[in-house]
């Protein structure tokens, strides 16, 4: 790997994909949205950076000329949208339009970034692996479908010898989560006290760096076709809320809700967001079905194939915290 292409580089895991490369002596050619911010990508070595939406065909074209190694991680990750027309584009049509490119370019190896979303929910708290088929259909949730739906038309694209191995982050956090993603929103929300509660229900949280590296480590060890979870540790949402705080060093009283009541409440949050506020709700209703199940997963294919240690929980969650509150945003 001599000179690799990052699509969504700016982004929160996109950003740390580029340091992770440089550190490793990588020239990096990092694609941005026309216009966006470029605050993450601040203080690294001297980058190439291209502007391009995913959906202009031309601009992914000029992006991949010369490049031997593709990541992209360029999709929406949001669980409120105003028009949801935008994130089917972008995290479907512009997949295919990057991946169709670099067959046209014979890029020599290609990691595809999708999501532990796009993986089934085992029953209970069992765990899931890349092997638990999908069952979220029902679910209606929009980004789920379409980390899904992507993810399969990329594995074609494996089947039909484009060298592409598949990585699927958990719920990651750290620093440069500006926006914040839907992980990093319920960070914030606990330390500015706006989630004081809890329902059942859990994830499995990992360090953005240690996703990070998992994508250059699948870049030179994955096998093609295959998935790997990029993960860390199982924790439910009650142990999630006592954590932050604990390390933040608040003293609060923490509320369980039943989920049905937590459900009513995301309708009522929804609709103003839709009618009046016009910005994301605290939660949603396919937010609330979504996490209310044990989301947990087995990392150890990851471990073991890629040789991906994750960092220390709460040396990680220390970090973010300190991050957030040094950003403004807690």
């Amino acid at each position: 790997m001599n000179r690799a292409l990052v699509t969504g580089a700016a982004g929160f895991i996109g950003s740390h994909v580029v340091r992770e490369l440089q550190e490793r002596g990588v020239e990096v050619r990092a694609l941005l949205r026309p216009g966006e911010p470029r605050v993450n990508l601040e203080g690294l070595a001297p980058l190439e950076i291209l502007e391009g939406d995913v959906l202009d065909r031309a601009a992914v074209d000029s992006a991949m000329e010369g490049v031997d190694t593709l990541f992209h991680l360029a999709a929406i990750y949001a669980v409120w949208m105003k028009d949801w027309s935008r994130i089917y584009e972008v995290n479907m049509q512009g997949s295919r339009n990057v991946l169709w490119s670099a067959v046209r370019h014979g890029v020599g190896r290609v990691v595809y970034t999708s999501s532990i979303a796009a993986i089934g929910v085992a029953p209970g708290q069992q765990l899931s692996d890349e092997t638990t088929p999908f069952n979220q259909y029902a679910l209606g949730n929009h980004y789920v479908l379409t980390k899904y739906l992507s993810q399969q038309e990329a594995l074609g694209f494996a089947e039909h010898n484009l060298d592409l191995v598949v990585v699927n982050p958990a719920f990651p956090f750290g620093e440069r989560d500006r926006v914040p993603t839907p992980t990093g929103q319920i960070i914030t929300d606990i330390l500015k006290g706006h989630n004081r509660f809890y329902f059942d229900g859990g994830v499995n949280i990992v360090d953005v760096r240690d996703v990070a590296r998992g994508h250059v480590l699948a870049a030179e060890k994955g096998r093609r076709g295959e998935l790997y979870i990029l993960g860390h540790a199982n924790v439910t949402l009650e142990q999630l809320n006592r954590l932050v705080c604990r390390l933040a060093g608040l003293d609060r009283t923490l509320l369980k809700f039943p989920v049905p009541a937590v459900k009513v409440a995301a309708v009522g949050l929804t609709w103003l967001a839709d009618h009046l506020t016009h910005r994301p709700p605290l939660t949603t209703p396919k937010e609330v079905q979504y996490s209310s199940q044990y989301l947990y997963a087995d990392v150890s294919k990851a471990r073991r194939e890629l040789g991906l240690e994750p960092t220390p929980m709460e040396e990680s969650l220390e970090r973010a915290i300190r991050w957030f509150r040094a950003a403004g945003m807690a």
